[in-house]
Order: structure tokens, then sequence, then C-alpha cells
């Protein structure tokens, strides 16, 4: 049984090993060979004869174990200390990246405490207190994490309280939008040969959404959504203007058939004068709130665009009317299956269906 140094023994693996000590004993007393003990207890042969060579010179003393050297050589004190200094991530002390590897906290036990972890040790003492190998989530420098916990927090209190008082349903905006470039997506191959994935690389094209996801106290949710095609052409534009998203707001007011507390973030367009004046001239059944900067884990509208993106991982699409056909499926699809767009919502953090 092999353990690495700094990484310790479960006092259940310790008495394995004792009790597989113990065994190996009575067959050396007994007269049996290294190899038909090996194979009964299934260890190495190697380490049966040392077992015997120790057990000929001190007797079974000599072949019990005095103890797992790989013990925690750190106490409580000192890992609440290299907790915080993980915490504090490896640009503060000296890296020029985000990323803690297990050599860098080998070396940062080193620095911090003139103790030496081996590479396997360091990662037994950290999944043993918590820590495991992630994916991180990036967030922008320029995010405002106090307008964050407000809302966190209960700062849609407001939105919500409105859109139940008004019998309104809560609609979270948001756009994107897809090249010819797909997203890429994890397939089988074969080891050391990257799959490739061919796409077209000469023309232009590109699919442009702005969706609604809508949500209401005993209401099935729903998800609405604007399309605009963008083949290249000249003076054609791309981006939706401040009109598709009033025309947006009206066909949602229909298919819902009721007042809406919209939901967004602070795109230039959304906050343009002629936007602003048809808010404020339809403020019977249509209230606005915005999201905080740089915020984009807030809004639920944001898992739909992830789901979307992963149903089209791969394509290889052959001109931009194939990619918006694939796009319009996958949406369809999100539409007929509301349990998704819960999810989106429950993946926020925010209670706004309670």
């Amino acid at each position: 049984m092999r353990y690495a140094q700094g990484g310790g023994l479960t006092d259940a693996e310790r008495a394995a090993r004792e009790r597989i000590r113990l065994q190996a004993v009575e067959r050396f007393e007994g007269g049996e060979k290294n190899r038909e003990i090996a194979t009964a207890l299934r260890v190495s042969e190697r380490s049966v004869e040392r077992w015997r060579r120790q057990w000929r010179e001190r007797g079974e003393a000599g072949v019990l174990s005095k103890g797992s050297p790989g013990r925690p050589r750190l106490s409580e004190r000192q890992i609440a200390r290299l907790e915080r200094e993980l915490d504090r991530g490896p640009l503060v002390h000296g890296w020029e990246d985000q990323r803690w590897t297990l050599a860098r906290v080998k070396t940062l036990i080193g620095r911090l405490f003139h103790v030496s972890y081996t590479v396997e040790g360091t990662w037994a003492l950290l999944k043993r207190h918590g820590w495991s190998w992630q994916q991180p989530a990036r967030r922008a420098i320029e995010r405002d994490d106090q307008a964050l916990e407000f809302v966190e927090d209960g700062g849609l209190a407001p939105g919500k309280s409105a859109a139940a008082a008004r019998g309104a349903w809560l609609v979270f905006e948001d756009e994107a939008g897809q090249t010819m470039r797909p997203p890429r997506a994890r397939t089988w191959g074969r080891v050391g040969c990257t799959p490739v994935i061919r796409v077209r690389g000469r023309g232009s094209g590109r699919v442009s959404i702005a969706g609604m996801a809508c949500y209401k106290t005993g209401q099935r949710s729903r998800l609405i959504y604007g399309f605009r095609v963008h083949r290249g052409r000249k003076g054609e534009r791309k981006a939706f203007t401040w009109q598709d998203y009033r025309d947006l707001i009206l066909r949602a007011r229909l298919q819902l058939g009721g007042p809406i507390v919209l939901v967004w973030d602070n795109l230039s367009t959304h906050l343009m004068p002629p936007m602003k004046e048809f808010i404020a001239a339809n403020a019977e059944w249509l209230t606005v709130f915005q999201l905080p900067s740089y915020a984009p884990d807030l809004n639920p509208q944001e898992g739909i665009w992830a789901l979307v993106k992963r149903g089209i991982g791969n394509l290889a699409a052959a001109n931009v009317d194939h990619l918006a056909k694939a796009v319009r499926t996958r949406l369809k699809k999100i539409q007929y299956r509301p349990h998704l767009i819960d999810g989106c919502l429950i993946q926020t953090g925010l209670n706004v269906k309670d």
C-alpha cells in the first residue's frame, strides 16, 4: 500500500496494514514461501521479502508498522493560515497568473512553514481539508461587488413586490450573438490526436438574438425572443435598435397577457432617450429595473444562451441560414421545456417565484 509524504493514512487504512503484516508473520512461522504469501495477501513480493528480513532480525515487533510517516505535519493553526493565504490568490504571492497548482501550493507551504511536502502529499493535504481542482468562473475587474450583494440580499425585492401587487410577470432580458464559427464542444478522439472540426473560414454572417425569460408565481415560465440575421450586406445593421426592443416588449405583453416588470442591463440602447420616453408613456403596465454592471450571472437569460450554445457545439454550418435554423430549433426546444427556464433562474440564486 503506497502513501505519500505529508499525505497521511486514515485509521482504517493503518489498521488494515497492521492486519496484513500480522498475517505475514503467521505465514513466516508456518514456513510459506514469499511468492505464496504475496499472492495470498495481495501485496508485492518485494514487500514480503522486506518484512521477512525484519522478522528475522527483530521478530514480530520489527514487522509491525511504527506509524505512518505521512501523518500531517501542519498544525490546525498552520492549516488555517495556509487557507487564508490560498484565498488571497497566487498574484499576491508573486505568480503572474491566477492558478493554484500543486507545485505552487507546495512551494507556498515551504515558504510559510519551512516544511517540505511532495506534490502527492500536497494533493492529499488539500483534499483532506475540502479543496479540489476546479474550473474558475470569470468576473470583471470593474464589477461592483457591493451592488451585487445588494441585489442578492433582496435588492430586487421592489421589483418582485411590484410584480406581485400588479399580478405582473417578472421578465429578464438579455442579448446574444453567434457567428459562423461554432462553440467548441468536447468529443471523443484518439489519444494524442486532437479532433479537428472543419468550419467555413470565408464569408460573413451573424445571428443576433434578444431574449426574455419570463416568470410568474403559479404560471408556466416562458421564453420570448427576437431574431436578426446579418448576412454581411452593405449598410445592413448587425445589432438591435431601440425600436426592436420596443417591439419585443410589446410582443411580450401580448403573449403574456398582463403587465410586465422588466429587468435588464445597462446597454446603451436600453438607455436611449426614445426608449426612456416609451417606458414613461407605458408606466401603467411596464416597470423597468436595471441590473448592476458586469453581473451577467444574475440574469437567468444568460443560462438560456449557454443552453443554446451547448446545443450547437461543433456545428459545421453550410451558411448563415443553416446557422439561423439551428439556433431557432434550439430556442424552440427550450420554449417547450419550462423546467429548463426555471433551472436558469435557480442557477442565479435569485428567489423571485415564491
